[in-house]
């Protein structure tokens, strides 16, 4: 056998070995989604969520709710929701006073901390953005951190490695490894829930109405018309990550 048919043989050989460990790795992405209903085709769907900051009344109900919904660890500073406070002087509206006691759990005292009569004050719930473009599925070097086919960001725990490196990744610091099972976590859109057709325990729970779950694909839904009508921004648009969170009334002082 001539060297060039020799070495192409090897070439093929050791392509093949790593297409196969490649597809062992990613086999996850079926068998890893949570259970939805029968009827329930991915295909037909396309999540978001809308916030409107105007309603937002930093009552902590979401926050308490993800926490009980999702088994997230009952320890400060571990959150798949949580919630902002901003106050912003007029005078100097490129420096805001931001503070978020415990996540905002147990919502706010009645006033900012040193807070003038000048100025406003309001409340920003932040989560997971289901980006399109996320950057914590391109680093990821084992595929455990994925999209689903309908829009959510979702983590397979039984592939994780702990490497931290989505949690470096992620510019809006929504993600954490959970001490317990040294694997990353964050929000899944209550994916157990939406796929069966219930709203995500932090929409459920909102006195106010100021989160709402988004279907993009359903003609149908409401946030078509809001989206048209409401000024829509997102966080960190210079990131071009494609977030899916979408907010209204959002300042121009918010990160």
């Amino acid at each position: 056998m001539d060297t060039s048919r020799r070495d192409f043989l090897i070439l093929g050989s050791k392509m093949f070995v790593m297409t196969s460990v490649a597809a062992s790795a990613f086999e996850h992405v079926l068998a890893g989604t949570p259970e939805a209903a029968a009827t329930y085709n991915t295909a037909d769907h396309w999540w978001a969520m809308v916030i409107d900051i105007e309603k937002c009344v930093g009552s902590g109900h979401c926050v308490k709710a993800c926490k009980l919904e999702n088994g997230v660890i009952d320890e400060p500073y571990y959150f798949r929701t949580w919630v902002e406070r901003y106050h912003v002087d007029p005078l100097d509206m490129d420096h805001p006073k931001v503070d978020s006691p415990n996540g905002g759990i147990d919502g706010f005292p009645e006033t900012y901390p040193d807070a003038t009569t000048t100025g406003k004050t309001f409340f920003v719930p932040k989560l997971c953005n289901h980006c399109v473009d996320s950057p914590c599925t391109q680093v990821c070097p084992v595929g455990a951190t994925f999209r689903t086919n309908d829009g959510v960001v979702l983590i397979d725990k039984d592939y994780c490695l702990g490497c931290r490196y989505c949690v470096q990744a992620c510019p809006y610091g929504c993600r954490y490894i959970d001490p317990r099972t040294n694997t990353a976590d964050k929000c899944t859109l209550c994916y157990h829930r939406i796929t069966k057709g219930l709203q995500p325990a932090c929409c459920e729970t909102c006195p106010t109405g100021a989160r709402q779950l988004a279907d993009l694909k359903n003609p149908k839904d409401p946030v078509h018309e809001f989206l048209r009508t409401h000024q829509i921004q997102v966080l960190k648009p210079q990131m071009a990550t494609g977030a899916k969170i979408y907010y209204s009334g959002l300042d121009g002082s918010v990160r």
